[in-house]
């Protein structure tokens, strides 16, 4: 399938700059590939919500505006709400999802909240009828993803997980290359991700006013508040996500798999360790580590952080000399191709100008994210990280933070999703879910 998505003006001139810097053939191919999005009319403005408006709820909303109209802004923070309705006066307030999903003038749903609450949104979502845009990782456990493919599938229902370097022609010029045979067989992928925070112990303090710190912990185990755990820094907690391991892993992973051609697939052995360990009383999630896949194909993949950037991508400091910075290399016989945000390079110049003359493999073009998923609203067409997608890359980064905590080799049924003769893995497949916050609670 190949689909162009909708262009804003500021969008417009950043695929513009972007596009000065890559391979005239590459243009010219997406050129002769691309297909005219649906019309856009203003009386086909979908009505959108946004369920979690904190950092990346603020980010999102404000590129979907541009194809609906907001009318709704929900959060467990009275503070986050509060303060973005400034800039959605007519959008209306609520503090529970639930109530906003019974708007049947509501299509549309922004699922920006912590990653352990992911999937109960998706679910009830998708359930009530709603197309959405979640954000990565699209879910806590393996075993939600599987739930999540099915109900989308069931439904019909439009999700685009928020993976948005599928989105970038840099990844896609490196992934259609790359499965071109461009390299040659491939050999090697490495995914170098940005090490996590590693700090504590932390204090329990006072819920802050405002705040509904029950609702908020959802399906996780009820402990006292600790301001650490809550907001940004929730994502370094096992509890509630998996460290920069999925959070930057379910960005470079995802594009390891489009390289490979195994985005329906996944490893078949893994192998990971942490390199510090965790501060008693802190942060839980591992900070700085190295696992090692293998797949079918006899690919070997490498997924390690890096001190070179911090949580957010910010480079610290320059590489030294063999390191590798935040980004994905692929490697063959034929040389190697490392691409991240804002970079492609190779290790010859031709690798990149030199068109390819017969070319098997044609990925998706999209160049706008959210307006890919728009345009999907529209045509009822999967979008470029549908459900399916989001759950394989993500599972990739599951069970590298399980190869991780549990210290041991782990093999893999990519087809039946399970371990292999391994029933103490398997039982980290899921977690046991806080009533009445589960599927049986919530109702889906």
């Amino acid at each position: 399938m190949n689909h162009t998505a909708g262009f804003s003006r500021r969008s417009f001139l950043q695929n513009a700059a972007a596009a000065a810097t890559l391979p005239a053939w590459f243009l010219e191919a997406e050129r002769a590939q691309a297909v005219q999005p649906p019309a856009n009319s203003p009386n086909e403005k979908p009505n959108i919500a946004l369920v979690g408006c904190g950092g990346m709820g603020t980010a999102d909303i404000s590129l979907a505006a541009k194809f609906g109209n907001v009318v709704a802004l929900c959060d467990l923070d009275e503070s986050h709400s509060g303060k973005l309705a400034k800039t959605y006066p007519n959008a209306k307030i609520y503090h529970d999802f639930r109530k906003l999903l019974e708007r049947n003038d509501v299509q549309v749903i922004l699922n920006c909240t912590p990653d352990h609450w992911h999937t109960l949104v998706n679910l009830a979502c998708v359930k009530a009828g709603k197309d959405v845009y979640s954000e990565k990782p699209l879910t806590l456990t393996i075993d939600e993803g599987k739930r999540v493919v099915a109900a989308v599938r069931d439904t019909k229902r439009i999700l685009q997980t928020g993976s948005q370097q599928r989105s970038d022609r840099r990844f896609r010029l490196a992934c259609e290359l790359v499965r071109n045979g461009r390299l040659g067989k491939l050999t090697q992928v490495t995914t170098i991700i940005p090490s996590g925070l590693r700090g504590g112990p932390f204090k329990t303090a006072p819920v802050p006013p405002g705040l509904d710190w029950d609702f908020w912990q959802g399906q996780t185990p009820s402990i006292a508040y600790v301001p650490e755990r809550c907001h940004f820094s929730f994502r370094y907690w096992y509890t509630y996500s998996g460290g920069t391991m999925t959070d930057w892993g379910a960005h470079h992973n995802d594009i390891a798999l489009w390289g490979m051609g195994m985005e329906a697939s996944g490893p078949s052995t893994i192998e990971g360790r942490a390199l510090v360990e965790p501060i008693p009383g802190g942060y839980t999630a591992a900070s700085e580590y190295e696992v090692h896949y293998t797949y079918a194909n006899g690919v070997q993949h490498t997924c390690m952080s890096t001190p070179i950037n911090g949580p957010t991508g910010r480079v610290l400091r320059p590489a030294k000399p063999g390191e590798l910075p935040n980004g994905i290399k692929f490697e063959g016989p034929e040389g190697w191709i490392f691409v991240t945000r804002g970079k492609i390079e190779a290790s010859r110049p031709e690798i990149l100008s030199d068109p390819l003359t017969s070319k098997s493999v044609s990925l998706y073009v999209s160049n706008d994210h959210m307006g890919n998923f728009f345009d999907c609203v529209r045509s009822r067409k999967a979008p470029i990280a549908e459900a399916a997608i989001g759950h394989r890359s993500v599972s990739v980064c599951h069970l590298g933070v399980l190869a991780i905590r549990l210290g041991r080799k782990l093999n893999w049924d990519p087809v039946k999703e399970q371990f292999v003769n391994d029933k103490e893995a398997d039982s980290h497949l899921s977690r046991e879910m806080r009533k009445p916050w589960s599927y049986e609670g919530l109702g889906v």
